[in-house]
């Protein structure tokens, strides 16, 4: 029922890879939007986490400290099969506790920096996250072996790739896991928007909201991309703020809420037509108190590097805005999978939410509340 074969903005490599074999093949790097003042009610702490879910990391600082879940917070998740740093905040005014480099003898995380700060750190609090990326046992996906294929060939077709992203950006896609296995979290959400069920966990609900919202956002986009828009404007593109734009960096498409779509003329009839398969998602998204808003269709590359390792692999570099997705930018030039692993995130632990349930059967999630979730 589901599309998620979306197309690719530069031309097909047949490159394919390995990604993950290793966690330190996979290095994020939050950019934080603020540093702590070094005084206030929250603990701040630096942390660097390997195999290990953010959410863990919060259920065992809060275990630490003895405080509630909720009392514990980020700006965004990471990835667990990964080598990774962020911030997280306790609430904590009366506790006076100072962590050693690693308090938790059976997890690999370490301290770097603890401190305080006035303020909570909230989702979304972060300017963007930093990528360091290795590539493994790169070959075509025509040869049956990396000795069968023209390496050197393929090596540049994948840097003419690689240059053009770096100029260019890449198409600005949620990323699948936003959509869950197999799609899941989509049935969900036409579940929830229809009718069909009711989700009374706040969270949940945020969570399905937002893969609706993200996948009508990937079809007009993909609808651009096919029909040879990419890099171009369009007459009707807006920027986010809702400002007639002929700079197609600066386009747009619709995050779906209640209000009339802001674009105009050719844009608009794109944006209707893609949404017209998608009225039962539209339609409840609009009743679930979301805001008609805007998302830029180019996803900007700083700091973009790449080198060459031995046996062929590539390390790549480069830095995003909070929001923004590094699948996106690897799919341009290559095909990658990873290690077959047994998807217990919590290794036998039981799964736990960050933040309490919501109490009250709420009939709608407000606008910020979502966009918090989009900006991790």
């Amino acid at each position: 029922m589901w599309n998620f074969d979306w197309p690719k903005a530069y031309p097909e490599t047949n490159a394919q890879g390995i990604l993950k074999l290793k966690p330190e093949d996979f290095q994020v790097d939050e950019i934080p939007l603020m540093i702590p003042a070094g005084e206030g009610e929250h603990i701040y702490l630096h942390i660097k986490k390997r195999e290990v879910n953010t959410h863990w990391v919060a259920r065992l600082l809060s275990e630490k400290f003895g405080v509630k879940e909720h009392d514990v917070s980020y700006a965004g998740q990471k990835d667990r099969y990964a080598v990774t740093t962020q911030w997280f905040s306790i609430y904590a005014p009366k506790i006076d506790i100072a962590l050693e480099t690693r308090p938790f003898p059976d997890e690999d995380i370490e301290i770097l920096t603890q401190t305080r700060h006035s303020k909570k750190l909230r989702r979304g609090d972060l300017v963007g996250n930093r990528f360091n990326i290795v590539l493994r046992d790169i070959k075509s996906a025509e040869a049956e072996s990396v000795e069968d294929s023209s390496i050197e060939t393929l090596k540049a077709v994948i840097e003419n790739n690689l240059q053009a992203i770096k100029k260019n950006g890449v198409p600005n896609y949620f990323g699948l896991q936003r959509f869950g296995r197999g799609g899941g979290n989509m049935d969900q959400a036409l579940a929830m928007l229809t009718g069909q069920r009711r989700e009374k966990n706040r969270q949940k609900k945020s969570m399905y909201l937002s893969a609706a919202r993200s996948y009508i956002f990937n079809q007009v986009l993909a609808a651009r991309i096919e029909q040879g828009l990419w890099g171009k404007s369009l007459a009707g593109d807006i920027d986010v703020a809702a400002k007639d734009t002929q700079n197609a960096n600066q386009a747009t498409a619709p995050m779906w809420g209640r209000g009339r779509l802001n674009s105009q003329t050719d844009t608009l009839a794109l944006e209707q037509k893609m949404s017209e398969p998608l009225q039962d998602l539209c339609n409840g998204m609009e009743h679930a108190g979301l805001n008609q808003e805007r998302r830029e269709i180019v996803s900007s590359i700083e700091n973009m590097q790449w080198q060459w390792l031995d046996n062929d692999d590539l390390n790549i570099s480069f830095a995003l805005a909070s929001g923004h997705y590094a699948t996106s930018v690897l799919q341009e030039f290559i095909s990658v999978t990873e290690p077959d692993r047994f998807e217990d995130k919590f290794e036998g632990k039981p799964f736990v939410y960050h933040g309490s349930e919501a109490k009250e059967d709420s009939a709608t999630i407000n606008s910020e509340t979502i966009n918090k979730e989009e900006s991790k």
